[in-house]
């Protein structure tokens, strides 16, 4: 299975939808993903990420199916106490590596101002539902890899959803930490990222990064960018 994963168009946040220019960057993303044989749609219940599915959807003639546990993650504090930089992952992040904390390694997050962060909440409940819905698609989580549980997994689907919670299905897929990927792995505006996993049933596997961060659509046909 090929799993391609979309982050919305550029957004009105206040509104939760696309402005002008996040509905050009959705139609970029559409034309390039047309001929990529995707059977299946699923987006995050936000309208960002919804209206950035649609132009695909209306395209390649598919229905869209939401899937609730991707909208946007939480970030803040968990119990009333300072938590650093509002909890704001990237900003967290970024201060880590300004001082030589390894984001490898979870021993910094630990004691206050970071441990109170409720995104780590957050994490938790995209790693239980991100299960369930792997598992629906023909992939059980055993340990840190899947096992193929179906036959019907020789397809290509894509999932529409947000910096955020795309960072923290990465996290739990590729078994790599949720710091180091807000650092190293910052979507653009309907950037592209594919994942492919075995279509051989019984096997146990790992995903294979295919694409990483691909937004070559909105940057060469002459689509502006902005954050």
């Amino acid at each position: 299975m090929r799993i391609i994963f979309v982050r919305h168009g550029h957004p009105d946040y206040e509104k939760d939808c696309l402005t002008e220019l996040g509905h050009k960057q959705a139609e970029q993303a559409a034309l390039r993903l047309k001929d990529e044989g995707i059977e299946q749609i699923f987006s995050s219940p936000f309208g960002r990420a919804k209206e950035t599915a649609q132009h695909l959807a209306d395209i390649i003639s598919k229905d869209i199916t939401i899937t609730d546990f991707m909208h946007e993650i939480k970030w803040g504090s968990a119990d009333g106490k300072e938590v650093f930089k509002d909890g704001h992952p990237w900003d967290t992040a970024l201060y880590a590596v300004s001082q030589g904390f390894s984001l490898m390694e979870d021993g910094w997050t630990e004691p206050e101002p970071f441990c109170n962060n409720i995104v780590f909440s957050e994490l938790e409940r995209v790693k239980c539902e991100s299960d369930k819905w792997l598992e629906s698609l023909g992939y059980r989580r055993e340990g840190a890899y899947y096992r193929v549980i179906s036959e019907n997994t020789n397809r290509t689907v894509a999932l529409f959803s947000h910096g955020g919670s795309s960072s923290a299905l990465f996290s739990h897929m590729l078994n790599l930490p949720f710091f180091y990927l807000c650092r190293v792995l910052c979507p653009d505006f309907t950037a592209i990222t594919v994942l492919s996993l075995s279509d051989e049933k019984g096997t146990l596997t790992a995903p294979t990064i295919e694409l990483a961060n691909d937004s070559r659509h909105i940057k060469t046909n002459g689509v502006s960018y902005s954050m």
